[in-house]
């Protein structure tokens, strides 16, 4: 599938702010295999006085920017052309969990997709016992890794309830595990916090998702938006892979993939620091489309 993206973000500041330097992370990623950026480009007003390119440690392209003068609001837009592959459907030779730490263990290297980065606590998510006893209750002796996670998807889809309203971007695993209630970055959270709970590999994928319109319905601009799922790492063979528990569904050609990191801070669109005080307001909105549309 061939997609056109954009998105918008907009910071409108009650006062002024007198500078600030933040790091962008929102232009797909190049998969080989699997997903390829075509073209892309971010536009940032006002002009930062200093903008750099370059590439974190989970090996995602992010830009960062520097502002010194005042300005009352921020707008960040970037556009994209992704082609995103199909993926064919792969067996499942993932160990069961007893035989998991052995694969763990024989993998010799730290680098960006090394399971060791992604076992144990990271900064938004702590261990969880609630969730841990939760994760628990879905694993029996004869299950493979693969279906443990896929269990656990399942598991959220059907015990959550989508709800924009009932959670912030700082609400803990914890509390929307109490809430039952959340979006996708809580779901996410919740299945990372219970996959590591039983020593699965678990970490956070940020990216797009296309949705489609109800039959006979247009579809509306703007209102697709940014989207995360789970990446689980299933053994020495089948590596990494991917789970939507919004959606209850394996990552597939309408997930267009931004970034990886162990939790949402790695993978934050828009972090930084501000010089000023008072509240902002945020917008945000995101067309994905496949590209035959305009033909």
């Amino acid at each position: 599938m061939l997609y056109d993206v954009t998105l918008r973000i907009e910071y409108v500041y009650d006062t002024p702010v007198s500078g600030g330097r933040h790091m962008v992370r929102v232009l797909p990623l190049s998969i080989g295999g699997r997903q390829r950026l075509v073209a892309g480009s971010i536009d940032v007003m006002p002009r930062p006085i200093e903008r750099t390119n370059v590439t974190d440690f989970f090996d995602n392209p992010a830009m960062s920017i520097l502002f010194r003068s005042v300005h009352d609001r921020l707008d960040i837009k970037m556009q994209a052309r992704v082609h995103v592959d199909g993926q064919d459907p792969t067996p499942d030779f993932s160990p069961q969990l007893d035989g998991l730490p052995d694969d763990i263990v024989s993998y010799w290297s730290l680098d960006a997709g090394s399971p060791h980065h992604y076992v144990g606590p990271s900064p938004r998510l702590p261990h969880c016992p609630e969730i841990a006893e939760y994760a628990s209750r879905f694993v029996t002796p004869d299950m493979t890794v693969r279906e443990i996670a896929k269990a656990i998807c399942a598991g959220i889809h059907k015990d959550f309830t989508y709800d924009a309203k009932a959670t912030t971007v700082d609400t803990t695993p914890r509390e929307s595990f109490k809430l039952k209630r959340g979006v996708c970055q809580d779901f996410t959270h919740v299945m990372i916090v219970a996959l590591r709970s039983l020593g699965i590999p678990a970490g956070y994928v940020s990216g797009f998702l296309r949705t489609i319109p109800p039959p006979g319905k247009e579809r509306l601009e703007g209102a697709d938006a940014m989207h995360a799922w789970v990446r689980f790492w299933g053994g020495r063979i089948n590596g990494w892979m991917e789970l939507d528990p919004t959606n209850n569904i394996p990552a597939g050609t309408d997930h267009i993939v931004v970034g990886y990191g162990r939790d949402y801070s790695d993978v934050a669109p828009v972090i930084g620091i501000l010089k000023g005080y008072g509240r902002h307001k945020t917008d945000q909105a995101v067309d994905v489309v496949p590209v035959h549309q305009f033909a």
